[in-house]
């Protein structure tokens, strides 16, 4: 499954990159991932499982843009119940005072049909709002803005409620 994200970030891109390029060789990209990945873990394995393991290649850039590869992985109890996700992070220029920050990503649900099918009714949801937790914080430490406080995961939707005689 892709999951993607974007975010304008009001500052140059030479400023963008140089502030994620610091973000990266800090660690900062490790406890932002594991801030966004806490609501999938909520969501999924009920708090079994952690993010361990977050992976990140150097920064690298053209004059057109700047990027880096992650990984991300669970481990623990229920580490096999979330899938490893391997996506691109990229800054690219948006006028002379603005930069995109955009992430692009893909994962493969586990336990085959069954996780297929509940990627479909929620997970993919859940997914794609620890993705857009993770661009929002990254986006406001490259503005130099705090961090917004994450945005909880969708919850599955309710039963209708009974027809009462």
């Amino acid at each position: 499954m892709f999951v993607g994200e974007q975010a304008r970030v009001e500052v140059s891109f030479a400023v963008a990159r140089e502030r994620l390029a610091r973000l990266s060789e800090s660690g900062a990209l490790l406890g932002t991932s594991q801030d966004a990945y806490t609501g999938l873990a909520r969501v999924g394995a009920l708090g079994v499982s952690k993010l361990v393991r977050v992976q990140v290649r150097e920064l690298s850039w053209a004059d057109g843009s700047a990027g880096l590869a992650m990984r991300w992985e669970a481990t623990g109890a229920g580490g096999a119940l979330f899938p490893v996700l391997d996506a691109d992070l990229r800054l690219t220029p948006d006028g002379a005072e603005s930069t995109l920050l955009a992430l692009a990503g893909v994962y493969r649900p586990p336990l085959g049909s069954l996780g297929a099918a509940l990627d479909r009714a929620i997970l993919h949801r859940v997914a794609a709002a620890t993705i857009r937790n993770f661009v929002a914080q990254v986006a406001a430490q490259i503005a130099g803005q705090p961090r917004p406080a994450p945005v909880g995961c969708p919850a599955p939707p309710l039963p209708p409620p009974e027809a009462k005689a």
